[in-house]
């Protein structure tokens, strides 16, 4: 069937209805304005072969991590040379409300009605227009980015894509703090930001695991992030080792810091310290696994030292 501007398409996302949000390159001047141009109705056999306009999305998903970039692609027929001044652009993100994204209108920028969530963050590479390439840059991505995204392109005829940003945030690094009380009573407190909402799981040197005498709060900040500190209170000897370890199911993915309570000598006598690594790990295939697989046989991501 032939597709030009049509309210509703089945197969697509799912084969749900989608809101009518195609724009005919007739009423360039309505899409400028922001205003939704009249859908055709279902069905354009009268069409010729010839006057068939298609967007293609090589990717349907795309991944990013928190605070990275994302180049969104979608693609159209030139047939020649590029004429600016027939072309129309628009990315916009279905939310509980439409925001606009990006707008070219007859080959000319218009950010005035961009959405906030994305001033200064959203660039198309225009030389790639010319290739029949609509390539959305979003810098420094945010949780509130994820989501369903629509290309759509007016030029000779008019379609659309629909593209699905889906964004992660691992828990990259792990701040500690390790506090003697006294009398051997050691507090180790880990703290990291992340999302979603990670698991916290405390292991001594021989892998037992301590994660129930811990305390474990979290918050969500103002980008959405969970900040979680985790405290586990324990009495120690000197030159013992500590494990805390984020555990985030949705990526499957471990993120564990070493501590290390060592004895240091001073000008007075020996003094106990702390010292502690991080190690970004491997994904484990089960809970089992997370508590017990000996870390130096885990994949070593980077490492940190500190001494406190």
């Amino acid at each position: 069937m032939s597709r030009q501007l049509i309210s509703s398409r089945a197969g697509e996302q799912g084969g749900a209805a989608l809101v009518p949000l195609l724009v005919l390159l007739s009423a360039a001047a309505a899409l400028g304005n922001g205003q939704i141009a009249r859908a055709l109705p279902v069905g354009f056999s009268h069409y010729s072969p010839q006057a068939l306009f298609t967007v293609e999305a090589p990717r349907s998903l795309y991944t990013v991590e928190h605070g990275n970039n994302v180049t969104m692609e979608c693609t159209f027929p030139v047939n020649g040379k590029l004429k600016f001044r027939d072309l129309n652009v628009r990315w916009e993100k279905k939310d509980e409300l439409k925001k606009q994204v990006y707008l070219l209108l007859k080959g000319e920028e218009d950010f005035e009605s961009q959405h906030s969530d994305f001033k200064g963050r959203i660039k198309l590479l225009k030389e790639n227009l010319s290739l029949g390439q609509s390539l959305l840059q979003i810098s420094d991505v945010k949780l509130r980015d994820a989501g369903f995204y629509r290309c759509i392109i007016g030029y000779g005829g008019a379609d659309y894509k629909t593209i699905h940003l889906k964004v992660n945030a691992p828990y990259r690094t792990i701040t500690k703090r390790v506090v003697c009380g006294g009398h051997n009573e050691w507090t180790l407190t880990c703290q990291s930001e992340g999302y979603p909402q990670a698991e916290v799981i405390w292991q001594n040197k021989d892998y037992e695991d301590l994660t129930d005498k811990a305390n474990t709060s979290s918050e969500i900040g103002s980008d959405q992030l969970y900040n979680v500190t985790s405290t586990l209170t324990i009495k120690s000897r000197i030159d013992e080792i500590f494990y805390c370890i984020f555990w985030n199911k949705e990526l499957q993915e471990n993120t564990s810091a070493i501590l290390h309570i060592a004895a240091r000598a001073n000008k007075d006598n020996r003094t106990p310290v702390a010292s502690s690594s991080i190690a970004k790990l491997s994904k484990d295939e089960d809970r089992h696994h997370r508590r017990d697989a000996s870390i130096e046989d885990r994949e070593l991501k980077y490492m940190q030292i500190e001494k406190t």
